[in-house]
């Protein structure tokens, strides 16, 4: 309690207050452009951080990356695009609500659902981080190791269409984290004879070029043949019987969501999906959704934001990132000096406690602010895409140079921002390679001391329990999966079928 009222005190003082207030705006700003979502927010605008405090400068992020979750829920519902693909399953009756004259209410209750698992969220990481804390410290190289091996196993598992293309992804997000100086040796590795990749390429290059440019490039081509048609607000509150058909969906979703976020691989869109699986499942009228149940609203809406919340569980307690947006924000922490894991309670208490601070705060901006501008989004939806894009990348390219005013920089964000354009057309899943690549160099390191401390035997592995647990959870979820393959196979009532 101590940690946290600290928290609040760093986190309300005016200057603080000011910079997440702005970052909220902006996030929700660029969030609610069709096509731009947290990723894409938070790797654009991390430059116009630098130079502020550390403390101030995460607090700022965190803004962006609460309002950028927020603004795709409005897309969804006014246009039917999603900002991004925790918001698709929004759109199914979002837009629907919306067609019956009913934006309104989606909109208050997508905005309410989002502020109690905001809320909720920020309690139970209070709550659970010390505990989980007390374990990680017990963690040596062989554990960190067994762990980021599972995040990889459950991030090929969950994968996002071909798991061979994931593979893809992961190799090469681990080959370019190897570029640079050697781990243990320090000898350079991968830079060809080029000076500037001697510290290897920074994360917020790739990160502000697969997920700016490369996000850009992608929606100029695919949104210029859309036309968009915004539907007009009327009633902003849902009503009483909304809330009744609300209740169960918004507290269902707020633990489902935060227990999603904490496994690797999980996070804000897989929750949203599951929500509102299981919330037609439960339905007494399932026949509502896709029609315009706004249960099929609060649940995926409330999922995705207990979801961002418990992806901070394992980035703030193991320092390890579960899905694109924590990637980068692990790399903007690295950025100002400050090492998420089981040490940063004692060593940087103060950015720990602000930031679980913060996201109440920014929950309550975004509900007080978000709701009387629903009119200025809406009016910024109707401005032509091209029109907005050009300033913004423009905007990308201006802030990828000032990180380090290297004209080399430049270059690289303009080779990732085609990659990432590239990725998407051959329809390349890219988080899988960012996850990998702010892994890799901890991975590396991990497994080198591990088989240092072995001597250069893998039975070490085997010799500590916690590792063999992870390996063995590891191996069942790589296993599972096959069973029920070979099983769908070999059915005598598919077998029958196919006959």
């Amino acid at each position: 309690m101590d940690g946290l009222i600290g928290g609040f005190i760093t986190v309300l003082q005016p200057y603080n207050v000011m910079f997440c207030f702005v970052g909220a705006l902006i996030g929700t700003l660029i969030g609610v452009l069709p096509g731009l979502g947290p990723s894409a927010s938070i790797a654009m605008l991390l430059p116009l951080t630098v130079g502020l405090d550390p403390v101030t400068a995460i607090i700022m992020i965190a803004g962006i990356y609460y309002g950028a979750s927020y603004g795709g829920s409005t897309t969804a519902i006014l246009v039917n695009i999603p900002g991004e693909a925790q918001s698709v399953m929004t759109c199914i009756d979002g837009y629907k609500m919306a067609q019956q004259g009913r934006a309104g209410p989606a909109i208050g209750i997508a905005a309410m659902g989002s502020f109690i698992a905001g809320t909720l969220g920020a309690v139970a990481i209070a709550l659970i981080s010390m505990p989980l804390v007390e374990v990680a410290i017990k963690f040596g190289p062989p554990e960190y190791f067994a762990l980021m091996l599972l995040g990889f196993v459950v991030l090929l598992v969950l994968a996002k269409g071909s798991v061979i293309k994931s593979l893809i992804m992961i190799l090469a997000g681990l080959l370019l984290s190897m570029i640079g100086q050697d781990v243990v040796t320090g000898e350079p590795r991968f830079t060809f004879g080029i000076t500037e990749l001697a510290d290897g390429v920074g994360v917020v290059v790739i990160a502000m070029g697969m997920f700016g440019l490369g996000e850009i490039f992608y929606n100029l081509e695919r949104l210029g043949q859309r036309s968009v048609q915004v539907v007009p607000i009327k009633q902003l509150m849902p009503s009483r019987e909304d809330w009744r058909l609300c209740a169960g969906p918004i507290a269902r979703g707020s633990v489902l969501g935060f227990l999603i976020g904490l496994l690797p691989g999980g996070g804000a869109t897989l929750a949203s999906f599951v929500s509102y699986g299981l919330e037609k499942r439960l339905s007494a009228h399932p026949e509502r959704f896709g029609k315009g149940a706004i249960e099929g609203v609060a649940g995926p809406e409330t999922a995705n934001n207990a979801g961002a919340a418990g992806s901070f569980i394992p980035l703030l307690t193991l320092g390890l990132p579960g899905n694109p947006v924590t990637a980068i924000l692990l790399g903007a922490f690295v950025m100002y000096g400050v090492a998420p894991g089981p040490l940063m309670i004692q060593s940087k208490p103060e950015v720990f406690w602000s930031v679980v601070a913060s996201m109440y705060v920014g929950n309550v901006m975004l509900l007080l602010l978000n709701l009387p501008l629903i009119g200025v989004w809406v009016q910024l939806l109707k401005v032509p895409y091209k029109v907005l894009y050009g300033p913004l990348i423009l905007f990308i390219m201006v802030g990828g140079y000032s990180l380090n005013n290297s004209v080399f920089d430049l270059g690289l964000l303009l080779v990732f921002g085609l990659l990432g354009y590239g990725l998407r057309k051959l329809r390349f899943d890219t988080a899988p390679l960012i996850l990998a690549y702010v892994l890799g160099g901890a991975m590396e390191l991990n497994l080198r001391q591990t088989l240092m401390l072995g001597r250069g035997s893998w039975e070490i592995l085997l010799d500590r329990p916690i590792a063999l647990g992870i390996l063995v959870v590891a191996l069942v979820v790589t296993v599972l999966p096959l069973f029920s393959t070979v099983r769908r196979v070999l059915s005598p009532a598919r077998a029958v079928n196919e006959l």
